[in-house]
């Protein structure tokens, strides 16, 4: 592997990659607003992950600084949308966040954020989470796949075998998925996490915000993007539909509603024209961390918040 690309792995590593998100479908069934409620204008709170810190999106503030917060991710232009004062509007999203940091303070590499939940109160009026991905363990995950699919591409002499899913044979066997099994359990952690949402916001409209599609449907060839194996570019994709299938589920039993970003990111993956694409690929070519998105990315995450909260 280039050194570049080494690189690069490094950073989304160290962001808490999370080469997740997807829906069941193309089309947009986003659980939206009833017709009759106007949309909230805040307090609102922002809770999440890198996807929705916005980590290397210019420009980079807050505190603590380790937490890699872009003053144009998806948040805070929803609130500018929303024209929400400052003091109606905390962002306390963080790169590399687990739900277990929802109530836990969390370290980062500079500085230490707060338990995310300590945010919210009976004023907050709206909330966003946008978290899961680091609970299942993606960063390791595409590690292993990227490794695997250079080692498989290698072995190979140059020859690629579209059916070629050496990352997957790891954590698939006998029928059991380990992955799947790592979704199953994060269900129950978020199931939590939002009754102790709702019991600290009574009175906020809360919504679950899946992820954009990071890889294509499928078994494109994202070696030059990516470094995958054909067939493990597909496993991917097919766990990021677990993924989100997952967070969509688990905000209708909760009786909140769900930001489907995955129908309106199709076609604009990591691995698409960089001129489209939401998520930047291994090595960015704009302003962004590895395998997370871009500016563009996170206008479009924005666009579907707003377009649910019917905006």
């Amino acid at each position: 592997m280039k050194t570049s690309v080494r690189a690069a792995l490094a950073g989304a590593l160290a962001c808490g990659v999370l080469t997740t998100a997807v829906v069941i479908s193309r089309h947009d069934d986003s659980t939206a607003a009833p017709a009759d409620a106007a949309p909230p204008r805040g307090p609102y709170v922002a809770l999440g992950d890198s996807y929705t810190a916005g980590p290397g999106i210019p420009d980079q503030g807050g505190a603590p600084a380790g937490c890699d917060r872009s003053a144009r991710n998806y948040p805070a232009l929803v609130a500018r949308r929303l024209s929400l004062p400052a003091a109606d509007f905390r962002d306390v999203s963080c790169s590399g966040a687990t739900l277990a940091d929802l109530t836990v303070a969390q370290s980062t590499d500079h500085g230490t954020n707060p338990a995310q939940l300590s945010a919210l109160s009976d004023r907050t009026r709206l909330v966003t989470l946008g978290m899961g991905g680091n609970d299942i363990g993606f960063a390791s995950l595409v590690k292993t796949c990227v490794k695997s699919g250079v080692l498989s591409f290698a072995l190979k002499s140059m020859k690629v075998d579209a059916g070629d899913a050496p990352c997957r044979a790891r954590y698939v066997s006998d029928g059991a998925d380990e992955i799947g099994q790592r979704i199953d359990a994060a269900d129950e952690q978020l199931a939590q996490a939002l009754a102790e949402v709702k019991s600290r916001a009574p009175k906020a409209r809360v919504y679950v915000v899946g992820y954009p599609a990071i890889l294509p449907r499928g078994a494109a060839d994202c070696r030059a993007e990516m470094g995958l194996a054909a067939g493990d570019v597909t496993y991917l994709h097919d766990k990021e539909q677990q993924l989100n299938r997952m967070l969509r589920e688990r905000a209708d039993k909760a009786g909140v509603g769900y930001v489907d970003t995955y129908a309106p990111s199709v076609g604009r993956d990591a691995c698409a024209d960089r001129q489209v694409r939401w998520v930047e690929p291994l090595v960015p070519l704009a302003p962004a961390a590895s395998v997370h998105p871009n500016e563009r990315g996170e206008q479009g995450m924005a666009d579907a918040v707003l377009k649910t909260l019917g905006v």
